[in-house]
């Protein structure tokens, strides 16, 4: 295995490795994004095809981005040049898209904190139909200074962990942040279980509708599969630099896929009985969480708790993808610009607070800013999320499988042999044929050409 000279940090043990990285995948795309796209989508059947997708799109695709990482002992765009300069392109794709997604991504964050303290506060406990909910979130979006507060506690919370380090700070986060997401959302599922009418929901989510799916509901399963797991954005290639030598990668990708995988399935527990409970289509879309959601609370005892309960989860979830895609940029502008870990992480913070703000602010008083008739946050997430990442997948897909050397990619996987890996060549022949053709269709799918 290659070993560079240069000293760098690793993560305390296996434990971590799959905490820390896992950390990176789960977010608000598994609670508020998945539920509604199962919903739209057929439930049950839904499921069935997303869990086949991760495993043969979504575990290749991480296997290679660790063992990126790994061999090269770099940040994104280092780890690339070090293995073949020509495709450091690939790394810069990776940080971009990880700036940009984080300058829309802490908005978001932003707003479940601020639903958090209406939640706590009572305000939302006072709101009784579904009408006023909806005016009370598109107030709230359009509000030139309430997001702004909020997407800045975000982004300084994320900070505070980035600067300690990747051992103080990254890893100790995720030893805190994801069992507490896990008791939270266990807490919340046997809550909507135990709701009158909630065995429908739970129907409706895991009993496979096969009628209802179409080759559209595929690639909207590929895509979520795909985004769920937060692959080229460089998050995994940079992580995965953090890893041990004896740090088992196959191990490592099959555990965080199978921990995102039940993050998104637990948030369908909570979402769907709830839903049906009081007797509203589970295909609310993007809306479920902010108004749906609290209006179903009211209608409980204990209304507030719950609820706060339920934002704080969407929190720790956010919270969690932040802190990892933060580190993507401060750990390029730390090793390629040579700046202090410091003076990198408050760089990182206050370009993609300022990101964040435009985009706050483009919902409300600068909607007038459009690029192709979106305002500013829509196309930061059109850009990153139809065109950068599947493309980064894409690439990643065919530099793996065609361009590295034979040798690295058999000694990461293997730890130099040490290690069984009887798919191997299945391995290769899904990452060089299977993904790219996939990764191509949800590329198409996603400009409209299908």
């Amino acid at each position: 295995m290659k070993h560079h000279s240069h000293a760098r940090v690793t993560l305390g043990g296996k434990l971590s490795a799959v905490l820390v990285a896992a950390g990176s995948s789960v977010g608000l795309g598994n609670i508020w994004r998945f539920p509604y796209v199962a919903g739209d989508n057929g439930g049950g059947a839904f499921l069935a095809i997303y869990i086949l997708c991760v495993l043969l799109l979504g575990l290749p695709l991480m296997l290679a981005e660790f063992t990126v990482g790994r061999a090269s002992h770099r940040n994104a765009v280092g780890a690339f040049r070090a293995l073949d300069s020509r495709w450091s392109f690939l790394g810069y794709n990776g940080v971009l898209a990880a700036f940009l997604i984080l300058g829309f991504y802490l908005v978001v964050s932003g707003w479940t904190a601020g639903y958090m303290v209406r939640s706590l506060t009572g305000e939302l406990a006072r709101l009784f139909s579904a009408a006023e909910y909806e005016a009370l979130f598109a107030e709230f979006i359009r509000d030139p200074w309430r997001p702004l507060v909020y997407t800045g506690l975000i982004a300084l919370a994320t900070h505070s962990v980035i600067a300690l380090g990747v051992r103080k700070g990254i890893e100790r986060s995720a030893k805190v942040l994801m069992p507490l997401l896990f008791v939270v959302l266990i807490a919340l599922s046997v809550h909507s279980l135990l709701l009158p009418g909630g065995g429908e929901g739970l129907r409706f989510f895991f009993r496979p509708d096969f009628s209802q799916v179409t080759p559209s509901t595929v690639l909207v399963a590929l895509g979520q599969a795909f985004f769920s797991l937060s692959i080229s954005i460089g998050t995994m290639v940079t992580y995965a630099s953090y890893f041990k030598p004896d740090t088992d990668l196959r191990h490592t990708a099959l555990n965080v896929t199978i921990l995102d995988t039940l993050v998104a399935v637990l948030a369908g527990v909570v979402v769907f009985p709830a839903v049906f409970s009081v007797g509203i289509a589970p295909s609310s879309g993007p809306s479920l969480v902010f108004i749906t959601l609290p209006g179903i609370f009211n209608g409980m005892p204990l209304s507030m708790v719950w609820s706060s309960v339920f934002f704080l989860l969407l929190i720790v979830a956010a919270l969690t993808s932040t802190i990892s895609l933060h580190e993507v940029v401060t750990a390029y502008l730390h090793e390629e610009w040579h700046l202090s870990r410091r003076a990198a992480a408050w760089t990182t913070t206050l370009s993609t607070g300022a990101l964040g703000a435009v985009a706050s602010l483009s919902m409300g008083v600068l909607g007038g800013w459009t690029i192709c008739g979106l305002n500013i946050f829509d196309s930061l997430d059109y850009l990153t999320a139809n065109i950068m990442l599947p493309v980064g997948g894409l690439l990643t897909c065919l530099f793996v499988g065609w361009r590295l050397d034979r040798q690295v990619l058999r000694a990461q996987l293997t730890n130099d042999g040490t290690l069984p890996f009887r798919i191997y060549r299945l391995f290769l022949v899904l990452l060089r044929y299977f993904c790219p053709v996939i990764l191509l269709l949800v590329f198409l799918d996603n400009l409209g050409v299908f």
